[in-house]
C-alpha cells in the first residue's frame, strides 16, 4: 500500500495586526451568539415540556438535569471565551506599551545626539491630542 501524496501548497495569507485583532474579536462574538442561541434553545424547552400536564416528578427531574448539564457546558465555554478576551486585550496593551517605550527610546537617543544642553525629559502626551 503506498503512502498518499499530499500537495505542497503553501498558502500566503497576510494580515495587518489589527485586522487579526478584529478577526479573533469577531470570532469571539459569533461565539457568544451561538451560545445565545444554545440558551434559548433551552429555555424553549422548558416551556415546551412545562406546557404539558402529564409532568410527572421524574419527569421534571430529568429536564432539570438536561439543562444543567448544557448550562454547564455553556458556562465553561464562557469561561474559555473570557480568558481569549483578556489575551487579545493584554496583545494589545503589550503592543501599545512596546510602542510608547519605542517611541520614548527614540526621543531620549535623538535627544542625546543633538548637541543641546540636558533638559529633563517631558513625555510625549500623543494620546490625548486630537
Amino acid at each position: 500500500m503506498s503512502m498518499p501524496t499530499v500537495p505542497n501548497i503553501t498558502p500566503e495569507i497576510i494580515l495587518k495586526r489589527n485586522e487579526v485583532l478584529n478577526l479573533l474579536l469577531t470570532s469571539i462574538a459569533l461565539e457568544e451568539i451561538g451560545l445565545s442561541h444554545i440558551i434559548n434553545t433551552e429555555g424553549e424547552k422548558i416551556q415546551r415540556i412545562v406546557k404539558e400536564q402529564s409532568l410527572s416528578l421524574n419527569d421534571a427531574l430529568a429536564l432539570n438535569n438536561s439543562v444543567e448539564r448544557m448550562l454547564r457546558n455553556v458556562i465553561k465555554t464562557e469561561m474559555l471565551l473570557q480568558f481569549r478576551l483578556e489575551d487579545i486585550i493584554k496583545l494589545e496593551q503589550m503592543h501599545n506599551h512596546e510602542h510608547i517605550h519605542e517611541h520614548n527610546h527614540e526621543h531620549n537617543h535623538e535627544q542625546h545626539h543633538d548637541d543641546l544642553p540636558d533638559t529633563p525629559d517631558i513625555p510625549d502626551l500623543s494620546c490625548f491630542k486630537e
